[in-house]
């Protein structure tokens, strides 16, 4: 799978997350947030946390798990994007970095994994 089939998936991915959170109680306020140094996939606030979350979406966990793709220099690119989008968007509440695994995003009962805290600044 390569190209924009892929990209499609981790759109519906995205997609798939965001729902996920709002059904958690969740408020999803910025999906796709790219500058120059990075992006992040999903920005989503409770009452305490402001979470920036990197969605990894595969067919299945075979290969490895999705969140071994979130490598460490995925990372920083991650934490300096959301570093920019808090500039821009000053808050009060704690940021936080999830991971959150999608497998078989375009089946009728796709699995997700929120992984909370998944990495730090």
């Amino acid at each position: 799978m390569g190209g924009a089939s892929s990209k499609l998936t981790g759109r519906r991915g995205e997609q798939l997350a965001a729902e996920f959170l709002r059904k958690k109680g969740w408020r999803v306020v910025g999906m796709n947030f790219s500058c120059r140094f990075g992006e992040v996939d999903l920005i989503a606030e409770n009452r305490d946390y402001l979470v920036f979350a990197e969605v990894k979406t595969r067919k299945n966990a075979r290969f490895a798990q999705a969140r071994e793709f979130v490598t460490p220099t995925k990372q920083r690119r991650v934490l300096l994007a959301a570093q920019l989008w808090l500039q821009r968007n000053p808050t009060k509440k704690q940021p936080r970095f999830d991971v959150i695994e999608v497998y078989g995003a375009e089946g009728e009962h796709p699995e997700l994994i929120h992984i909370e805290n998944a990495f730090e600044l």
